[in-house]
């Protein structure tokens, strides 16, 4: 079973091997590659699809054994040995595979780096905005190039502005057109992101996203603000904020009507809310769509990958064991990690 770890946006990556053992932490820094904003300095959606199925195209494979791959885990000298770095407009693409098989892309949500899937899971595709990005990725890919998809806790865009039918959201539009017009000064953002990166900040902002409060530790913190402090951060949350919200899954879903999906959903995300209208319209998908397994996940929060891996773990083996022909179960895992 191959594996794709990707990045998505500007900020630096690294990448964890499958081990067996489940919910137990494992500690990588970021790799020292770090991808570089283009002249426009905004994220595009057409890069990433184009950064997302090159990665899930590459047939690359290990010279490690099946067993080495599986049981162990790889040291960042490894990681950092096996990497492969490719340009694209000026952006440093770093990626790494392992293994071989059958291709599986994991995308981090916005923020956090590819170290997010410390906790090590299978083949797990995207969270948050990574979950929109494979999206896009899928719609705009042929058929030959795309598995499936396993989707936890979806964006419904890259900002709220692609929202327009949640009161929660109409009740802060004037904030947000504020926060916009106050973003676009490069000092005021400046300071403002300054605040948001603040480690006791962001443990507050990640315990409101976590059910399980235990995972939320130091290591958390900093894997969420390593990549903050990268060249072209500042730039990357600007754009993300105030830019356009992008292609939504409410659109692009119906697309992928032939492709098998599955759909994780924590309950309690206070960013995706299973009762907002991205939620709302993933819990009615499967009857409308029967290529689409849906599985709620009680307790669990915006990143159920890291939050709870067992419960994933426990809905996404057997739904991959069902998606690979026979002879494919039991090979060894591919990694491939994208900045």
């Amino acid at each position: 079973m191959a594996a794709v770890a990707a990045h998505h946006h500007l900020h630096p990556s690294s990448v964890a091997a499958r081990t067996p053992t489940l919910g137990r932490r494992h500690r990588f820094s970021s790799l020292p590659l770090a991808a570089r904003p283009s002249s426009q300095g905004r994220f595009s959606f057409r890069a990433a699809t184009r950064v997302l199925t090159r990665a899930g195209s590459t047939g690359a494979s290990s010279a490690a054994s099946p067993a080495a791959t599986t049981a162990s885990s790889l040291s960042l000298e490894e990681l950092r040995g096996g990497c492969t770095t490719w340009t694209w407009r000026g952006m440093r693409v770093n990626y790494l595979a392992r293994g071989q098989g059958p291709p599986v892309l994991l995308v981090h949500g916005f923020g956090a780096s590819v170290a997010h899937w410390r906790r090590r899971p299978t083949v797990l595709v995207g969270n948050s905005v990574g979950s929109l990005a494979c999206v896009i990725a899928a719609s705009e890919s042929s058929r030959e190039a795309v598995r499936g998809l396993v989707l936890l806790n979806c964006a419904g865009g890259m900002n709220n502005k692609a929202i327009v039918d949640d009161w929660r959201i109409k009740l802060l539009l004037p904030l947000l057109w504020l926060i916009d017009f106050l973003l676009k000064q490069r000092p005021i953002a400046s300071a403002l992101f300054n605040r948001v990166k603040n480690r006791d900040n962001l443990k507050d902002i990640l315990l409101s996203v976590y059910g399980n409060k235990d995972a939320v530790d130091d290591e958390l913190v900093e894997i969420i603000r390593g990549p903050a402090d990268t060249e072209g951060a500042l730039d990357a949350f600007v754009s993300t904020v105030t830019g356009p919200p992008g292609p939504s899954p409410i659109a692009l879903m119906p697309r992928l009507a032939d492709l098998p999906v599955l759909v994780l959903w924590g309950d309690r995300d206070p960013f995706t809310p299973i009762d907002g209208p991205v939620g709302k319209f993933f819990s009615k998908l499967p009857s409308e769509l029967p290529n689409v397994t849906l599985y709620m996940l009680e307790g669990v929060g915006h990143c159920p990958h890291d939050d709870r891996p067992d419960l994933v773990h426990d809905r996404l083996l057997p739904w991959l064991e069902a998606l690979l022909p026979p002879a494919a179960g039991a090979v060894t895992t591919t990694t491939t990690t994208v900045v």
